[in-house]
């Protein structure tokens, strides 16, 4: 890569960050710009106005993500309640705008909570990830459909791109788990220490 390849690439990263920043601004304030707006690697988004407005989370969002096909951002660090993107220089831009647009279908859809178009508690972002198993074995009992589960982006109407992000749908293996639960009581699967005695 040399001095000038990572440069480059430092510099990439840096207008990724910034051009999501810039993106997202009019739905998800950045927080920690500089002087000029302007923010390095990362932009650090904050989800609590919107938390604040409609009562869904951070790790809502983090889960949804995952129904678009994305591994979700830092959650709450630096701050609680914030998401910290970091797009890498290896990140192009149909990548970065197909981000974007997730991250614009979850701000709609959180705003469909907020007006009681689903419930607070039964909706595409408290119950994903949505497992290709709940969506075939569970008798289905949400206020939305199990496409909108499954394929958020059929929501977009983006047209010829639909049936792509369809053919290439990532499923998520397991459901949310309770993540504070898990922290307070580990469970250790590897062997016990004396196995490694000898």
């Amino acid at each position: 890569m040399g001095a000038e390849g990572l440069r480059q690439a430092t510099a990439h990263a840096v207008l990724a960050a910034n051009y999501v920043s810039h993106q997202l601004t009019d739905i998800l304030p950045t927080l920690y710009r500089g002087k000029d707006g302007f923010v390095a690697h990362e932009c650090i988004l904050d989800v609590r106005p919107l938390t604040h407005a409609t009562g869904v989370t951070v790790d809502d969002i983090a889960k949804r993500l995952v129904d678009f096909g994305f591994h979700a951002p830092t959650m709450s660090f630096p701050v609680a309640g914030t998401l910290m993107v970091e797009p890498t220089e290896s990140e192009d831009q149909a990548e970065l705008d197909r981000f974007i647009q997730a991250m614009r279908l979850i701000w709609h859809e959180a705003q469909d909570v907020a007006s009681g178009v689903w419930p607070a508690d039964d909706n595409p972002l408290v119950n994903a990830p949505h497992t290709a198993r709940c969506l075939i074995s569970e008798e289905w009992t949400h206020p939305y459909t199990r496409e909108r589960a499954a394929y958020p982006w059929t929501a977009a109407a983006d047209g010829g791109e639909v049936p792509q992000r369809i053919a290439h749908k990532y499923w998520p293996p397991v459901r949310r788990i309770d993540g504070a639960y898990g922290d307070r009581h580990l469970v250790c699967s590897c062997p016990p220490p004396e196995a490694f005695a000898s």
